[in-house]
């Protein structure tokens, strides 16, 4: 036999039995046998014989995996002239106990193993609640206030997410908004994720401007951070009263900005990334938000996720979203960025986080926009 070759599938009508004389055959347990564990049959034992005895059909997926030799002897030589032989039957008792018992440790181990996927699933789906309790609901945000328009989608690639998103008042007049991409996804981001979230609420309710939240932020991250983590992220504070909006850089991607028909990308100060390097400068930028413009903030898992061609759905997927849009509801196009990413990639599963934030001066503000 070659290395892979398949001696009994499962479901299979076997009348024979096959004794291993040379090489490394193994049993898979199971309906995914080709990925399951086996167990090697030693040299100088059979196999079959279970299906040959009771005349059922095999249950298990018997392989080479390497190099074997197995002599194959037909249930009828067999039982009519080696089954009397001395030793013969005795023997293949002894295997087939053995059998049974390391089989049987296999299922216990199996069930063992099932129990702790459960439990595990179990913490994740609460670690997922505990999750979304450290953020703003998705959808529209202060959907009542008379001066702008805020909405947030956050899909997450795994139970739990390494992106983030927030947006609260600092004062009557004054909004931070800040949207975050820790490195990787699943546990570990996460955790990384609520440190970062659970540290960004205080320093920014006590810092004037986004690059000194963000130096603080930085600093603090840094510090016995041994999985060198990092983040990289986008924030700054909105005067509702004259829509300047002055905002700070953290190695994040560029928002974009819907003006008078026009999309494109803010100028973004220097500043980078989060959680390794503390000490590090980071600069503030200011434009105005005048009536109607509508600023984009997106991690990377929107513009990265990519359909069966391997091409990613790029800013240009973003700018198409948003071209024609108009005055349509945020919600509206929460939905439409969702759906297009799901219809881009042929798939309710993203490889990446995918967060988006999505704010608008309302048109009845009165302010006069400029940058």
């Amino acid at each position: 036999m070659t290395p892979g070759q398949v001696l009994l599938s499962p479901g299979q009508t076997n009348e024979d039995i096959f004794i291993i004389l040379a090489g490394t055959v193994s049993v898979h347990l199971g309906a995914d046998g080709y990925r399951g564990k086996g167990m090697a049959i030693p040299i100088g034992q059979c196999i079959g014989e279970f299906s040959a005895i009771d005349g059922q059909p095999t249950s298990a997926l018997v392989r080479a995996e390497d190099e074997a030799t197995v002599l194959r002897i037909p249930q009828q030589v067999f039982w009519a002239e080696m089954v009397s032989l001395p030793g013969v039957a005795r023997n293949m008792m002894i295997s087939l106990v053995e059998r049974t018992r390391l089989t049987n440790q296999l299922t216990l181990e199996a069930q063992r193993e099932a129990l702790e996927l459960a439990q595990l699933r179990k913490e994740l789906d609460l670690a997922r609640d505990l999750q979304r309790t450290m953020l703003p609901a998705q959808g529209c945000l202060f959907p009542d206030h008379p001066a702008l328009e805020l909405a947030c989608l956050m899909e997450p690639a795994t139970t739990v997410a390494g992106d983030f998103f927030d947006a609260f008042f600092v004062d009557p007049d004054r909004l931070f908004v800040c949207i975050g991409d820790v490195s990787g996804h699943g546990l570990g981001a996460a955790l990384f994720m609520a440190r970062t979230v659970g540290l960004l609420r205080g320093v920014a309710n006590t810092e004037a401007t986004p690059d000194a939240v963000l130096r603080r932020l930085n600093d603090s991250l840094s510090e016995g951070n041994e999985a060198a983590l990092f983040v990289t992220m986008v924030c700054g504070f909105l005067e509702l009263s004259t829509g300047l909006f002055t905002y700070s850089n953290g190695g994040h991607c560029p928002p974009l900005l819907q003006r008078d028909g026009e999309i494109r990308p803010i100028p973004m100060p220097r500043g980078a990334l989060l959680g390794v390097f503390p000490g590090r400068p980071y600069q503030s930028l200011t434009l105005t938000l005048g009536p109607g413009d509508l600023l984009m903030v997106y991690t990377d898992g929107v513009t990265e996720a990519e359909n069966i061609a391997g091409e990613p759905f790029g800013v240009q997927g973003c700018q198409r979203l948003l071209d024609g849009a108009g005055q349509a509801p945020l919600d509206a196009l929460i939905d439409g960025l969702r759906q297009s990413l799901r219809g881009f990639t042929s798939s309710n599963h993203l490889e990446d986080d995918a967060t988006l934030l999505l704010l608008r001066r309302r048109p009845d503000t009165g302010v006069r926009g400029g940058s």
